[in-house]
């Protein structure tokens, strides 16, 4: 390959874990996320919130004992996509609006507040993936990788 061709090819950033269904998988998550993000020189936040949510819910909502969830990050152009698989598909996830004094069913909205776009994607049965996108800061976006809109993929909420 030439130098000048070479300067064109834009690396691929994406990132996938599979992690135990348990409250240290989800926490592992975010950590490794984090840990991914910063090594890209991307910003940390909302994204490293949304994948503590999306991880939260799967060990919480999706768990299925002895199945692992996946955490998939990746960056297309202007967007990066968070997606969470578990093994439960039959239950789908909704937002919920818990009274003031709950503590817990803010996860979903949490995400609907923090994504610029997030839903569910069936997959093989009997798994699930809930994602989200988030738009990234014109410094961060990759000019040579996709566009810069979302992906189309899966379900809008």
């Amino acid at each position: 390959m030439n130098r000048k061709s070479a300067d064109l090819v834009a690396p691929v950033r994406n990132f996938s874990a599979q992690l135990s269904p348990t409250p240290r998988g989800a926490r592992l998550a975010r950590l490794l996320a984090t840990e991914q993000l910063r090594s890209w020189g991307l910003p940390l936040d909302p994204a490293a919130h949304i994948v503590a949510e999306l991880a939260a819910n799967a060990v919480t909502h999706g768990r299925v004992p002895g199945r692992d969830f996946l955490l998939l990050l990746y960056v297309v152009g202007g967007t990066l996509r968070i997606e969470v698989t578990d093994t439960c598909g039959d239950r789908l996830p909704h937002p919920e609006h818990p009274t003031p004094e709950a503590e817990s069913g803010r996860g979903l909205t949490i995400v609907e507040a923090l994504a610029d776009r997030w839903g569910t994607s069936p997959g093989l049965p009997p798994r699930k993936t809930v994602w989200a996108e988030v738009a990234l800061p014109p410094e961060h976006r990759n000019p040579l990788c996709g566009g810069t809109g979302g992906l189309p993929q899966g379900t809008n909420q």
